[in-house]
C-alpha cells in the first residue's frame, strides 16, 4: 500500500530532477524555459515538503545547493570560500519577520537600530575576481558555489575591472565579488541584429551576459558591451580590513571598481521596504536589468555571530520583485523576411500594458519556439517583458483555449 510518505517521496524526487533540470539551462546553457516567478515556485514546493519530511533532505538536493556543475569546457576553480546563494523574500511580511530573526538571534533590545546595507539584485552573472599583490591574477564563475569556471582571459577584456588595483590599503590577497551584466539597450540591438541574421537570439539579459562571459574565445567577450559592479568579497589575506559591508563598497571604489550608486546604508524594517518601493517604482529607468533588491546586516561582526544556515547566511536576504506579466489573447501569427530570407514569426496580441509599456507584437523567434510552447492563433497568453525590454510569450493558458484553434503549421 503506497504511503504519505512514498508520495512524497515520489514528488521530491519529481521536483529535484525538474529543477536540476532548469538550472543547467538556466546556468549552462543560456537558454531557460521558465521565467524566474515560476522556477522560485518549484523551490518553494521542494522546500514545503522537505518541511514536512525532513528526512527527503540530502546533501545534494537542490535546497542545499546552488548554480549548476562548472561546464567541462573550462578549468576547473576551486573556491577557497563559496559563492552562496540567498534566501527570497517575496513579501513586506517576509522582511518584517527577516529583521526579527535577526534581533532574536543577536538578542538585540527591540529600540536598538540595526543597520543595513541595500543594493539592487542585478539580474546578472556571478563572478569572483583574484587579486594578489593588487594585480588581477584569476577570475572565475560561481559554478556550483564550490566549483567554479576559469574566465580569467574574458574578465580582462571587460573595461570596468582593473587589471591593477588603484588606490592603497587593499590586502595583499583578495577576491572581489560582483555581477556582470549586459545594458539593456545593447541587448535590444544586439537582439534584433541576431534575428535579422538569423542567429541565436538571447530569452534575457542574463543569458546574454552568461553567453558572452562563458566563451572560448576572449575575442568574443571583448566584442560584447559587459559591465560590471563589485559588491562583496571572498577570500583575503586581511579579514579585518573593513568593519562594515558600507566601508568595504567604499573600498572598491577608491580600488577602481564600479560600485551600484543605488547602494545605500539603511535602518530596520521600514528603511529596508522603503529602499524596495523606490526602486521598483525607479527601474525601468536604470539601464539595466534588476530582479530585487539585496539587504546584508552592515556591521561584520554581527554577520559573523549570525553565520550561515545551509546554502544562504543568516544576515542577507533578496528582496524578489514580482513578474512584469498580463494576459491578452493572441490574434495572429505573421511571417517576417529578413535580408538574407530568414522567416521569423511574430505575434500579433490584442494590446496589453506589461511594466507601464503597451505590448502588440512579440517575436517568436522560429518554428521550434512556437512548437515547444504550443502556441496558437486565439490563445489566451502570458506575455512577460524579459529584461523590460523585450517581450517575450511565457505561457498559455490552456484551460482557456478555444475548441477550434489548432497546431500552427510554419509556412515553408
Amino acid at each position: 500500500m503506497t504511503t504519505d510518505f512514498d508520495t512524497a517521496k515520489s514528488e521530491h524526487a519529481r521536483l529535484t530532477a525538474e529543477i536540476n533540470h532548469h538550472r543547467a539551462l538556466y546556468y549552462n546553457e543560456e537558454a531557460p524555459e521558465l521565467s524566474d516567478a515560476d522556477y522560485d515556485l518549484l523551490e518553494q514546493q521542494l522546500r514545503q515538503l522537505e518541511a514536512l519530511y525532513p528526512q527527503l533532505v540530502t546533501v545534494d538536493s537542490p535546497t542545499e545547493t546552488v548554480g549548476a556543475p562548472a561546464s567541462a569546457k573550462f578549468a576547473p576553480v576551486q573556491h577557497g570560500i563559496p559563492m552562496l546563494s540567498l534566501d527570497n523574500a517575496f513579501s513586506a511580511e517576509d522582511i518584517t519577520d527577516f529583521v526579527g530573526r535577526i534581533r532574536r538571534f543577536l538578542k538585540l533590545d527591540p529600540l536598538e537600530t540595526i543597520h543595513f546595507a541595500a543594493e539592487p539584485k542585478i539580474d546578472g552573472v556571478s563572478c569572483s575576481i583574484l587579486y594578489v599583490n593588487g594585480e588581477l591574477v584569476r577570475a572565475a564563475t560561481r559554478g556550483d558555489g564550490r566549483l567554479g569556471e576559469d574566465i580569467t582571459e574574458n574578465v580582462k577584456t571587460i573595461r570596468d575591472i582593473p587589471h591593477k588595483l588603484t588606490g592603497a590599503g587593499h590586502p595583499d590577497r583578495i577576491e572581489v565579488r560582483g555581477e556582470v551584466y549586459f545594458p539593456l539597450e545593447a541587448f535590444a540591438a544586439m537582439n534584433a541584429t541576431a534575428a535579422e541574421a538569423g542567429a541565436k537570439v538571447f530569452a534575457n539579459p542574463r543569458n546574454a551576459a552568461s553567453g558572452a562571459l562563458r566563451q572560448l574565445d576572449a575575442q568574443i567577450t571583448a566584442s560584447r558591451p559587459l559591465h560590471f559592479f563589485a559588491y562583496a568579497w571572498g577570500e583575503t589575506s586581511d579579514p579585518e580590513f573593513v568593519a562594515t559591508q558600507s566601508e568595504a563598497l567604499q573600498k572598491f571604489r577608491d580600488w577602481g571598481f564600479n560600485v551600484n550608486p543605488y547602494s545605500i546604508r539603511v535602518s530596520n524594517a521600514e528603511g529596508l521596504l522603503e529602499v524596495y518601493d523606490s526602486l521598483q517604482k525607479d527601474r525601468s529607468e536604470l539601464g539595466y536589468d534588476i530582479d530585487g533588491v539585496v539587504y546584508k546586516v552592515d556591521r561584520l561582526d554581527y554577520q559573523r555571530r549570525l553565520g550561515f544556515v545551509s546554502r544562504s547566511p543568516r544576515w542577507a536576504i533578496a528582496h524578489k520583485f514580482p513578474a512584469q506579466q498580463a494576459l491578452t489573447h493572441l490574434q495572429a501569427i505573421d511571417i517576417q523576411v529578413g535580408r538574407i530570407g530568414t522567416l521569423t514569426p511574430v505575434a500579433r496580441l490584442a494590446p496589453v500594458t506589461v511594466g507601464g509599456v503597451v505590448v502588440s507584437n512579440v517575436t517568436l523567434h522560429n518554428a521550434d519556439e512556437i512548437a515547444r510552447k504550443d502556441i496558437r492563433i486565439g490563445d489566451l497568453v502570458r506575455v512577460q517583458r524579459a529584461g523590460d525590454v523585450i517581450p517575450q510569450i511565457v505561457g498559455v493558458e490552456l484551460s482557456e483555449r478555444p475548441a477550434d484553434a489548432v497546431v500552427y503549421e510554419f509556412p515553408t
